[in-house]
């Protein structure tokens, strides 16, 4: 019987570009300049690796969709490198594809990139800019923002949540994710915001204001992950290895069906439960030390507390109030400052979120290094609530 990856993969070095508008790189200096870090971090040589994945959206450096531009920035000599895409779970797919060849003693050393140049090409985050049978089938939304402002009404109706209430716990996620966003040398935004701004910000999509979206940034991440025995063999003491590794893809029931109620994500509620059944999690809020979630607005990240377990169904308003989300709270989310400050390139979400888990876990996190953290998690939303998919990863000291 399955019983998941669960500590058999370490990761052996990570690595993440400054993210913002990168006018200055193209789409092969920032990953370089993530996997330059990465190599340098693992002791190793290019040589040692043995096979790669890497993920992209769609930022149009990819030759039919291919992983040919990875391998020549990087200069993967002749081994086998993928190109993975899965919305915006896409960086922890890289890392699952990496994890699952180490796991099954496919390759001993395997890496993980994730990468997007999104200024470039104009992206605003809105739909793109194309039209079809198959998008209005699978994507039926008029744009992020107004896709994701609808899991308000429904929490607001289930819980009985004022809108009051509702409005300044999401403010409050913002505000905190930008007084983290501060510390974060390699952040887009690190400016702390009011919550007077936050609140009185231009109205993008009820209840969603300007300061409760996620930006558009470009940026890279990577991890360069291994077998415990062989990273102990290399020397290495300090391990941070994989807990758990688990995706979630709707199959259409959210629309298509009666029993979903608008007010929480069912893939990250799948997701959870499989990660926390491979990890040996009981009691994901005594025994998870940090998150990195998918906020991508301000909503979503309130409603992912509750998928998660770390607050109760119909309390995450309150908990959020209560500061138990902050820096100093008792599961603090979004230390580095998230989507909102770092932006979302796509293909390279994931793994940042995982490079900052992993720079906790091993002490170097320099002014946003939490005391003592032994297990973090991380979690990418894609699609839109009622379709589409979450990852997650947990990730521990060995």
């Amino acid at each position: 019987m399955a019983t998941g990856i669960k500590d058999k993969v370490a990761i052996l070095g990570m690595g993440c570009s400054k993210f913002g508008e990168r006018w200055d790189a193209g789409s092969p200096e920032l990953m370089k300049e993530a996997f330059d870090e990465a190599l340098a971090d693992a002791g190793i040589e290019r040589s040692q690796i043995e096979a790669a994945w890497f993920g992209c959206w769609g930022d149009g450096v990819n030759v039919g969709n291919s992983a040919i531009p990875a391998a020549m920035a990087l200069r993967l000599e002749g081994i086998p490198v993928t190109r993975v895409e899965n919305m915006c779970a896409t960086g922890t797919e890289a890392l699952r594809g990496a994890a699952y060849a180490v796991a099954s003693g496919a390759v001993d050393i395997a890496l993980a990139i994730g990468s997007e140049k999104l200024k470039d090409t104009g992206f605003g985050g809105l739909p793109p800019p194309f039209k079809g049978t198959f998008n209005d089938m699978w994507m039926p939304m008029g744009s992020a923002p107004a896709g994701f402002a609808q899991l308000a009404p429904y929490y607001r109706a289930k819980y009985g949540t004022s809108k009051d209430e509702l409005k300044r716990a999401i403010s409050h996620v913002s505000w905190k994710s930008h007084q983290n966003g501060v510390h974060s040398p390699k952040a887009h935004f690190r400016k702390a915001v009011s919550m007077e701004t936050i609140m009185n910000a231009p109205m993008i999509s009820d209840p969603l204001g300007l300061f409760d979206c996620s930006g558009v940034s470009d940026g890279s991440a990577c991890a360069i992950v291994t077998t415990p025995e062989i990273a102990r063999a290399m020397g290495r003491k300090d391990l941070v290895t994989i807990k758990a590794l688990q995706l979630s893809t709707s199959s259409g029931r959210e629309t298509q069906t009666n029993d979903w109620d608008g007010s929480y994500v069912a893939n990250t509620r799948n997701a959870a439960a499989r990660a926390y059944k491979e990890a040996g999690i009981t009691d994901p809020k005594a025994q998870v030390s940090l998150s990195e979630v998918h906020d991508c607005f301000s909503i979503t990240e309130l409603v992912t507390m509750e998928d998660l377990g770390f607050s109760d169904d119909g309390r995450a308003v309150f908990d959020i109030l209560d500061g138990r989300y902050d820096r100093d709270g008792a599961i603090p989310c979004q230390i580095d400052g998230g989507l909102k400050c770092f932006g979302h390139p796509i293909g390279a979400s994931g793994l940042r979120m995982a490079y900052e888990v992993y720079s906790q876990l091993l002490g170097r996190a320099g002014e946003r290094q939490l005391s003592s953290p032994s297990i973090g998690l991380t979690h990418n939303l894609g699609g839109v609530p009622y379709q589409g998919i979450a990852a997650i990863s947990i990730l521990g000291l060995a």
